[in-house]
């Protein structure tokens, strides 16, 4: 229609111009330059005419160009998978992309022209959305640069999609706004494999954080590259310490040799590896890991190894407590039908030794020696019996310092007799604790009586008490004695074990079975030749008054 009505005009405009131009000639014009005239006014018709068809022809060709690249750019647009706006300076709808039209249902609607708050009449469930899309622009106008923001778009389908949208304001040269250009892409899917990531390192932290184990990584040269908080309340050392450096500085020695494998058996074979080691504290305590380690794979790559350390420390010694119980339960069932046996055949050799030496004055000093080893049979089947025999205790109060000060008296000729001079350090004030007196006074003849016969030559043994937080007393023995190798320390109270020339074992075995009655704990610290300290810990009060064993 367009085009009609320019060929018209130009029609008519040619025929005002053909005879106008004729009637101001023969007018106006003198007849001499009539022809001259028209000849240039023909001239000047066709360079009129041809200028506005050469004008017309390239507007043709521009317009042709810009519906092909409106064309390449809608294609463009509507391949993409994000939302694709274009607005003009009064918040208009330009142009959108097929995504972005069925993302707001607006499908069959002639957007172009309309503002978000005329388009929100169109769809009832987008229709919040899009007048809030229309505040957000306003803002972004007012901001004057461009703006990104997340928004949260509702799906019919009961669920919800997040866009991270860009806009970008377009401004004239004076200022005046010219347009908005506004992208969205749908970040749904990342954002909730963010989450699931963010969960899953969550989970792992609380996993690494608060298991109760110790949690190791290392890389494949044996650095040790992280460290849970549980390292420290194990070992005593700090983490920050720890981390970076070799494992073979942490190890002690006897462990070094075995690291060549232990690395090729998890590496090489990716098999998990449990052991057990043994390794010094902060405080230079003996604690014991069971360790189990496996490889650390990354996209297919072993790069390092990770595991975890349980302290066994508690549970060996309880496992250690228990068969130390059990070895005390069989030497009770044998004492229990040994004992008596030779009990009985003892008084009487005894007693027909008795009356060989009443009678026969020839061999005293045979009879003698038959006295002395008859005399330390029964007291090796005493102490059987005292380990076989079931007792019913009766705890009294009694000042532990005045049972101390008694053994100290009794102890103190035999202490003489080795040259040993004895030290005690109690509190001023009396300590009162419930036990049975006798018991724990054979308990500080065994101890004590060791730590004179193992010091010797003008050595000193120390005995001290005192009172400690938690209603219990320590009694310490000291001495700068002979002292005990580790591997003797290891076997400490095991019954017929002692490192006596002529001793029975039993002496220590039953001091364990008393203070072991007493609820109390026993503690030995020695070194080659740098004397023993003996640590016996007692409650002051016993949970009830009768105990049986």
């Amino acid at each position: 229609m367009h085009k009609k009505k320019l060929v018209i005009i130009y029609f008519i405009s040619s025929f005002i111009w053909i005879y106008g131009s004729n009637y101001i000639l023969q007018q106006y014009v003198h007849s001499s330059f009539i022809e001259l005239v028209e000849r240039g006014k023909e001239i000047l018709y066709i360079l009129v005419t041809g200028g506005f068809i050469y004008f017309f022809i390239n507007k043709k060709e521009e317009l042709h160009e810009s519906k092909e690249d409106q064309k390449r750019l809608s294609t463009l647009i509507n391949s993409m998978v994000d939302f694709v706006n274009f607005k003009d300076g009064e918040g208009r709808w330009i142009e959108a992309n097929d995504f972005g039209l069925h993302l707001f249902q607006l499908e069959n609607v002639d957007y172009r022209g309309k503002k978000d708050s005329e388009l929100a009449e169109y769809t009832d469930f987008y229709a919040d959305a899009l007048r809030y899309c229309e505040i957000s622009d306003e803002e972004t106008w007012e901001n004057r640069e461009i703006t990104r923001i997340e928004e949260v778009l509702p799906v019919p389908d009961g669920t919800s999609k997040t866009f991270d949208t860009i806009k970008v304001p377009l401004f004239n040269h004076d200022g005046s706004r010219e347009g908005l250009v506004i992208i969205g892409r749908d970040i749904t899917e990342k954002k909730k494999m963010a989450k699931q990531l963010t969960e899953s390192q969550q989970q792992y932290k609380s996993l690494f954080e608060y298991s109760p184990d110790i949690v190791y990584m290392m890389d494949l040269d044996g650095v040790i590259t992280n460290l849970n908080p549980q390292f420290e309340g194990i070992t005593g050392y700090k983490r920050e310490d720890i981390i970076g450096s070799n494992i073979n500085t942490f190890l002690p020695k006897r462990y070094k040799r075995y690291m060549k494998n232990f690395f090729s058996s998890v590496v090489e074979e990716i098999k998990p590896l449990m052991f057990e080691i043994k390794l010094p504290n902060a405080s230079g305590e003996t604690i014991t890991l069971q360790c189990t380690s496996v490889p650390m794979v990354i996209n297919g790559v072993t790069t390092g190894i990770i595991g975890y350390g349980r302290d066994l420390t508690k549970l060996r010694k309880t496992e250690e407590r228990l068969r130390r119980t059990e070895k005390l339960s069989v030497v009770g069932e044998l004492s229990a039908s040994v004992a008596h046996e030779i009990r009985n055949p003892l008084t009487s050799l005894k007693g027909f030794v008795q009356l060989l030496q009443t009678e026969d004055k020839k061999h005293q000093f045979y009879y003698q020696i038959m006295l002395d080893e008859l005399n330390r049979i029964n007291h090796i089947v005493g102490e059987l019996l005292l380990l076989a025999k079931p007792q019913v205790l009766k705890f009294t109060n009694a000042d532990i310092q005045k049972l101390l000060m008694d053994v100290v008296s009794l102890l103190s000729t035999e202490a003489s007799l080795y040259n040993v001079q004895i030290e005690t350090i109690f509190p001023r004030e009396n300590i009162m604790i419930e036990c049975e007196p006798n018991q724990l006074k054979q308990l500080f003849i065994n101890i004590i009586k060791n730590s004179i016969e193992a010091t010797i030559n003008g050595g000193t043994v120390s005995i001290g008490l005192e009172k400690v937080v938690g209603d219990k007393v320590v009694i310490t023995v000291k001495d700068n004695g002979c002292g005990i190798t580790k591997e003797r320390l290891q076997k400490i109270g095991e019954p017929f074990y002692s490192s006596k020339e002529k001793g029975t074992g039993l002496g220590l075995t039953v001091s364990f079975k008393i203070v072991q009655t007493h609820k109390g704990t026993i503690h030995f610290e020695s070194e080659k030749n740098q004397g023993t300290s003996v640590e016996v810990i007692l409650p002051i009060c016993q949970n009830h008054k009768n105990n049986a064993n």
